[in-house]
């Protein structure tokens, strides 16, 4: 395993500056080391322990370190009777399985709804029962239940309907549907207000009222949907169910766990960890006739990383509700027929290009207008806008700018259908959900990151003014604590498959749990051009004549990209990015993907 010289903080506190003296790089921001935790300090630690070095730069604590290293579902999974109506509703899921109920999966149409109905759904038949599925079209119907659909599937003979990623604002479909005498069981983790909606139960870690199960509040909601069929299977086992039977191996469904915690940008701590690092294991053996049709619809010739899971399969599952074929991605996660699984998957596959090319078109109008917007909080509605594409500009106008942003898709009566993406430190959707509470919203909700809403006409200025009001001192305090934080500095050649390899040990990495970072250089850019959608393309090389590919995406247009296409043969540059596995060529090399650089003379 490389040893990596500094991948500690140096002894000077003032951090990366101490080695760069890089306090504004060429996109305005300061570089420094991410931040270990003091014990790292100590005669103990041993600098060339690569994986201990990133897991204490993460925040682990260092008696959990073995824990962490080999992150595994028994280290980390809680007793699901802790979370409040948890043994509630694995006993009303239990009476429907012995009973033999109809039961209806009422799921969302993004990769957390596709997988938390898929996961219930294959649960459910293991266990005997042949379930239902319903999945709201995001054109028509909008986001979570409504009163009538649930009306609809009691009318159809379901005695029970469980709701998964949705359901914990929906007051009036769920009086709707006590009033039609059916049961409803919400499984969900968006943010809750006081009071809640008359369900059978609501198991949701972002109640307000939860206790010990609080600190599982970054579940996703396919994270939920695990708990509580754990919680179901052994509420079954107490029973006597199982005499003569097998139990379902819930451990062989953390494939569509994983998928569902990365792409809805889940944090990757505790059991999430736990979930994803299992996941891809599991992903890896093929298991699932659709996840494997799905990743060969995608191109990968290898075994999916985390990454693979928001990069190339999320986005695929999303684009059938994107663009108005909201239950293919449940489709294709239950199905058992392989014939059927390449023909979703590949209709996946087109329509997810169909949305990029959707999304480029409102992306485009979208800057145009937040170009001279001088808000805190970046809002930009459009009529005509496609509603399936909004939040994915919004996360690209917040990567642009670095501040949160709301783009709103407004129909012809001038309603609106909004998505909101955050940055760290500012909980968007408390703020949507306290909109919605002071009238200015028909509807609203979400998580600290993302939030959805809908908005009646004429009142986006007076939303975008509360938010102004509410969110401009802790984008202001985000802002200011904002650095890229570097885990390493080494020379361009230091960038090898090895170190690439040494990081992935210390993962799996996404939100909340980020990819090791280096500063790498001083480097010359020999070569630098523009490809694909606007990537830039480099090849640098160091004072020792050693080269490195590297390339900065969705950077053309920006300081970053041009002065990477400006600086060839000319002024040094130190370069930080995240070092990563080309394997388009005859043998895998390293690449670096760089986020900033920052001149070195």
């Amino acid at each position: 395993m490389p040893r990596l010289q500094p991948l500690r903080p140096a002894p000077n506190p003032e951090d990366v500056n101490t080695v760069l003296d890089i306090n504004r790089s060429i996109l305005g921001q300061p570089w420094r080391w991410r931040s270990l935790a003091s014990d790292a300090r100590d005669p103990d630690f041993a600098p060339d322990d690569l994986v201990t070095q990133l897991l204490l730069a993460r925040g682990c604590p260092r008696e959990a370190i073995d824990a962490h290293r080999a992150p595994s579902i028994r280290a980390f999974m809680p007793d699901p009777s802790i979370f409040r109506d948890m043994d509630k509703a694995a006993d009303r899921l239990a009476d429907a399985v012995i009973g033999g109920e109809r039961v209806t999966i009422f799921g969302d149409y993004d990769v957390d709804g596709a997988t938390s109905a898929a996961l219930m759904v294959r649960v459910l038949r293991d266990l005997g029962l042949d379930p239902a599925m319903y999945i709201p079209d995001r054109l028509m119907e909008g986001y979570g239940p409504s009163g009538e659909a649930l009306v609809r599937i009691a009318s159809g003979g379901s005695s029970l309907i469980v709701t998964v990623d949705c359901g914990a604002q929906a007051f009036d479909a769920l009086a709707m549907a006590h009033e039609a005498g059916v049961d409803v069981v919400v499984v969900d983790h968006h943010k809750c207000a006081a009071a809640l909606p008359l369900a059978h139960a609501l198991v949701n870690p972002n109640r307000l009222d939860e206790t010990d199960g609080a600190a599982h509040g970054h579940l996703a909601a396919v994270g939920v949907a695990f708990l509580l069929a754990a919680a179901l299977i052994r509420t079954l086992r107490a029973r006597g169910f199982f005499a003569g039977r097998p139990e379902p191996r819930l451990l062989d469904l953390l494939d569509i766990v994983a998928l569902g915690t990365v792409a809805d940008v889940a944090q990757l701590k505790g059991l999430n960890r736990a979930f994803v690092a299992q996941g891809l294991k599991v992903m890896a053996q093929r298991r699932n006739i659709g996840l494997n049709a799905l990743i060969e619809a995608s191109r990968l010739s290898r075994a999916p990383t985390a990454s693979d899971l928001g990069f190339a399969l999320g986005p695929r599952i999303n684009a059938g509700g994107r663009v108005g074929k909201a239950d293919l991605g449940v489709r294709l996660l239950t199905t058992t027929d392989p014939e059927e699984a390449r023909a979703i998957a590949a209709e996946l596959d087109r329509l997810n290009e169909e949305r990029r090319a959707i999304e480029a078109m409102v992306q485009e109008a979208a800057e145009a207008l937040v170009a001279t917007n001088r808000r805190t909080i970046l809002v930009a509605a459009g009529q005509g806008w496609h509603p399936g594409v909004i939040g994915i500009v919004a996360g690209r106008l917040k990567e642009k700018t670095g501040r949160p942003a709301i783009v709103i898709a407004l129909d012809e009566d001038g309603v609106g259908k909004g998505s909101g993406r955050s940055i760290t430190g500012v909980d968007l959707g408390a703020a949507v959900l306290a909109a919605k509470d002071s009238g200015l919203l028909v509807a609203g909700g979400g998580h600290a990151m993302a939030a959805g809403l809908t908005i009646a006409p004429g009142k986006i200025d007076a939303f975008a003014d509360f938010l102004d009001d509410r969110l401009a001192e802790p984008v202001a305090r985000a802002i200011d604590a904002r650095a890229l934080l570097v885990d390493a500095l080494l020379a361009p050649g230091g960038v090898t498959p090895a170190l690439v390899e040494s990081f992935e040990a210390g993962g799996p990495y996404g939100t909340g749990w980020p990819a090791p970072r280096v500063a790498a250089g001083p480097v010359r850019v020999i070569k630098a051009d523009v490809v694909g959608n606007g990537h830039v393309r480099a090849i640098v090389a160091g004072d020792d004549g050693r080269s490195l590919k590297a390339v900065a995406f969705r950077q053309a247009e920006t300081a970053l990209g041009q002065a990477l296409l400006g600086a060839a043969s000319h002024r040094r540059l130190w370069l930080a990015g995240r070092p990563k596995i080309d394997d388009w060529g005859a043998r895998p090399a390293a690449e670096l993907h760089i986020d900033d650089a920052a001149w070195a003379d």
